[in-house]
């Protein structure tokens, strides 16, 4: 009984499997198929590629640079010259535009601070001879005096600076080593006022980076007085972009030589740069003040 059934289902699995049409050939898909699928993947990848390189030639991430930085002309080689002189006065309106130092000068505490435009009055004879106010200033370099904005108690200041395309390691990108230079002066500018004399010199100067500084545009310098001991100051600061992002960051030591009261201070004052007069904003009659007295 169980082997004539055996054969019944073997009987009719042969006879379904008959009855499968079977293909000589496998279809696949065809060639105007394939062709069809090749143009649209070739012509969406072009057309991305395209785009994507049209809106990185015109709105380039500052990283590209690291890569491909764009070709920039050199410095001029007359600072003096009426071109110079236009470029560094449209560089001095864009300065006192920005909103950053709008900003300070709004704040509460504005009449806590004073400004000072360091080598502003420094003597010629020494500015020749002199790194950041001789060698490497002018168009393209440090075209623009440093900005200070300083508490009068000279516990904390701000420093804006504009860093030209001349002054680049890799190209694109501001040198290391004069990012030390201007953190050494900013630095060293609020330590020496805390010192007895006002005469210092550099410790040690301890730095981090921790993004890289693009050239073509302003910086900020914050610094802070963190100790004060007799001939002693001890100092921290750190390079920002106008969007606050922390570019460097630095710590120093400046003490007073013992022979400080030898020198002079006078050339630092000026090398430093001292407040700038105040503004006096005018007497109103309104105010119930009377005039001043006529001359008869």
């Amino acid at each position: 009984m169980s082997s004539s059934l055996l054969r019944t289902n073997l009987f009719k699995a042969q006879h379904r499997l008959h009855r499968i049409p079977t293909r000589p050939f496998s279809s696949g898909p065809s060639p105007t198929s394939r062709t069809r699928t090749f143009l649209y993947t070739f012509t969406l990848l072009t057309t991305v590629s395209l785009g994507a390189y049209t809106a990185g030639a015109v709105y380039p991430h500052p990283y590209f640079t690291f890569f491909a930085p764009r070709p920039a002309p050199a410095p001029p080689a007359d600072p003096e010259s009426p071109a110079s002189l236009a470029f560094v006065a449209s560089l001095e309106e864009a300065l006192q535009s920005l909103p950053f130092l709008q900003s300070l000068r709004s704040q509460p505490d504005a009449d806590d601070w004073y400004e000072a435009r360091p080598y502003k009055r420094f003597p010629e004879e020494r500015r020749v001879n002199n790194l950041t106010a001789g060698a490497l200033r002018g168009p393209g370099k440090l075209a623009l005096m440093p900005m200070v904005r300083s508490r009068y108690d000279e516990s904390e200041a701000v420093v804006i600076v504009h860093v030209g395309r001349g002054l680049c390691g890799h190209d694109g990108i501001v040198h290391g080593g004069l990012l030390a230079t201007l953190l050494d002066e900013s630095l060293a500018r609020t330590a020496i006022n805390n010192l007895p004399d006002k005469i210092g010199v550099t410790a040690n100067l301890l730095i981090n980076y921790r993004a890289p500084t693009f050239a073509d545009q302003f910086i900020v310098i914050k610094i802070r007085l963190n100790e004060k001991n007799g001939r002693k100051a001890k100092v921290s600061g750190r390079v920002e972009d106008l969007k606050g992002n922390v570019l460097v960051e630095a710590s120093a030591t400046f003490v007073q030589p013992k022979y400080s009261s030898m020198l002079s201070n006078s050339v630092v004052k000026q090398a430093m740069g001292e407040p700038e007069p105040r503004e006096k904003n005018p007497v109103l009659l309104s105010e119930g003040l009377p005039p001043p007295a006529s001359k008869s």
